[in-house]
């Protein structure tokens, strides 16, 4: 069962948005994105609080989750949140089929 990982990165003037910034031109992002098991990794910019991003990230299991822990891009990942001093907030779900009566509100 897949594993999603929201993880909310939140910093000053910007750096948030230029950690994305970083991760994507120096090709972490494509180096995760191709990682065995993993399903996606997205960042999306909140309409509500310009210093926060937030990074969906789902994988196939927790093996998969616990493979890329291990790497040594996580080390590169680590400096650059201190590189930005972003703070983080995590959640996680496994996702589960919309219920019956959710349908109706669902424009297909």
């Amino acid at each position: 069962m897949s594993i999603v990982v929201n993880l909310y990165y939140t910093g000053k003037n910007g750096a948030a948005r230029e950690f994305v910034k970083e991760m994507t031109e120096s090709g972490l992002v494509e180096f995760i994105r191709n990682e065995p098991g993993n399903e996606r990794y997205e960042y999306f910019f909140s309409a509500d609080d310009p210093e926060t991003v937030l990074l969906i990230d789902r994988w196939e299991n927790q093996e998969a989750i616990d493979r890329h822990h291990a790497l040594p891009v996580m080390a590169q990942i680590a400096k650059l949140r201190d590189k930005y001093d972003l703070s983080m907030k995590v959640e996680r779900f496994t996702p589960d089929e919309l219920p019956e009566q959710d349908q109706k509100f669902i424009r297909k």
